[in-house]
């Protein structure tokens, strides 16, 4: 039977030609589709320059003749919490659909299946349409060329994304205060990552993060040098070899921020603890953190400091978590969020 709508989700970072297919493909087969667009509110890096509203224009920039029948909306990440990816979804296909939500045939519509690792599996309750792949080059090799910062790599674009983004990707390179950061970013990690290119083995890189919570508030560092540089994170750097993990985070908090609380209180005051493992965590390479909760429900605030390789450390009012998750580092606002619930 013909669906009503076809849903497709994605990153689009950027928008090329492979989904360029897709939403065609898509519109021939339904009268309506819902396009969500990933990881919105994400700080910037080379794995999102874009933000979820600039790949909304690429989007629309590709499709002027699928006006009315295209909606294109932003998708929250929850990388450590798949039922509220999926409850994120199911609320933005509702938004979307408004009232014809309720009577709709709904479906989703995505490339050949990997069994390891399709989200789409989530939504047994829509029937899935697959589409061969068109032939365009990985997403992150069109991200790298792009933050070149060359014309050569621009040009190298032009072939795998629709005309009206190149468009778009050429006047952003030229026009956006961003682009100048994310190139020296990106040169800062090619650099990073051939330094390890003669390791007999790919390197995982073992780290940790503190998570001070202080009645209501939690205790975050401005980065000092790259990656992330200037952004928003959690007191926290790579295991030592000669030290254990608890050793390590006290010691990074010390460092970060000055926190004048002795050791056997930080002790007492820790809650959980947990391993973060995504393997896309981290542009530095495949890199697994240990992330302490140390929890303190009242009293006055500590003084902090930056010191170390944070610029400046200070307390954060978790309700401002939620307006502050475009200037987090990496997936640190996930990580607080695994902690102390949904921000």
């Amino acid at each position: 039977m013909r669906p009503d709508v076809l849903v497709l989700i994605g990153q689009f970072a950027p928008f090329h030609n492979g989904h360029l297919a897709l939403v065609h493909r898509a519109l021939a087969l339904a009268g309506r589709v819902v396009v969500l667009v990933g990881s919105s509110g994400r700080a910037r890096d080379g794995r999102h320059p874009w933000t979820a509203d600039e790949r909304m224009q690429m989007i629309y920039a590709a499709l002027p003749e699928a006006a009315g029948r295209l909606v294109v909306r932003a998708l929250r990440d929850h990388l450590y919490n798949e039922n509220a990816w999926v409850l994120a979804v199911q609320a933005a296909v509702r938004e979307a659909l408004g009232p014809d939500f309720a009577g709709a045939r709904i479906g989703l519509i995505g490339g050949p299946e990997d069994p390891a690792a399709d989200p789409l599996r989530a939504f047994p309750q829509w029937p899935r349409e697959r589409v061969d792949a068109v032939a365009v080059a990985p997403s992150c090799e069109l991200r790298a060329r792009f933050l070149e910062d060359t014309d050569a790599g621009l040009d190298a674009l032009r072939g795998s994304v629709p005309p009206a983004v190149a468009q778009w990707l050429a006047a952003f390179r030229a026009n956006a205060p961003a682009y100048r950061r994310l190139a020296d970013e990106h040169r800062f990690l090619e650099t990073y990552r051939a330094g390890w290119a003669s390791a007999p083995y790919r390197p995982t890189f073992v780290t940790v993060d503190a998570v001070v919570v202080h009645s209501g508030h939690v205790l975050l560092v401005a980065r000092g040098a790259q990656p992330g540089q200037g952004l928003l994170a959690l007191p926290g750097g790579f295991l030592r070899g000669d030290e254990r993990l608890l050793d390590a985070v006290l010691r990074e908090l010390r460092d970060e921020t000055r926190l004048k609380l002795p050791a056997p209180v930080l002790r007492g005051s820790l809650r959980a603890q947990e391993v973060f493992d995504h393997p896309e965590r981290s542009l530095r390479g495949r890199t697994i953190t240990h992330a302490f909760h140390f929890d303190f429900p009242g009293g006055e605030l500590p003084p902090v400091k930056g010191g170390d390789d944070a610029t400046r450390a200070r307390w954060v009012p978790l309700a401002a978590l939620r307006e502050l998750e475009a200037q987090l580092f990496e997936d640190h606002y996930f990580i607080i969020e695994r902690f102390v619930g949904t921000l």
